[in-house]
């Protein structure tokens, strides 16, 4: 449950700035985020307003992720699991324990949301696997 108490916007703009610097060096992400993703500055900006939202319910966060990623070419499970083990690493350095643990709750429910709809985009008929079966 968002809670304006869990922590600030200064937290929240580390943990997504320190992610997504990870995330733009990774080998295997790297190359998908920095085709898709021309504006940096502003990306960023929206994910923080997405983690504000989400983490202290500000509500500033408008938009819809999932038409964007259902988009995207040859997303895999392991792709997935990937952004998930980088951003575990992300909020497991946060000193903020409550809001590390809170935000990657909240991580492994949007990849398994994002994971199943893309399939569901890709193939309406098929049942949907989830991130550790494909």
């Amino acid at each position: 449950m968002p809670s304006p108490d869990l922590c600030t916007e200064a937290e929240i703009t580390v943990m997504v700035h320190a992610f997504y610097a990870d995330v733009r060096r990774d080998p295997m992400l790297g190359p998908i985020f920095n085709e898709h993703v021309q504006d940096w500055d502003h990306h960023l900006a929206k994910l923080v307003d997405f983690w504000s939202s989400a983490l202290r319910g500000t509500g500033r966060f408008s938009g819809t992720p999932m038409p964007k990623h259902a988009a995207l070419p040859g997303l895999t499970p392991e792709l997935f699991q990937r952004w998930l083990a980088l951003f575990r690493e992300t909020t497991a350095a946060l000193p903020n324990r409550a809001m590390g643990e809170q935000a990657h709750m909240l991580a492994q429910r949007i990849a398994r949301s994002l994971w199943y709809g893309y399939q569901l985009n890709r193939n309406p008929d098929a049942v949907p696997g989830d991130l550790a079966r494909g």
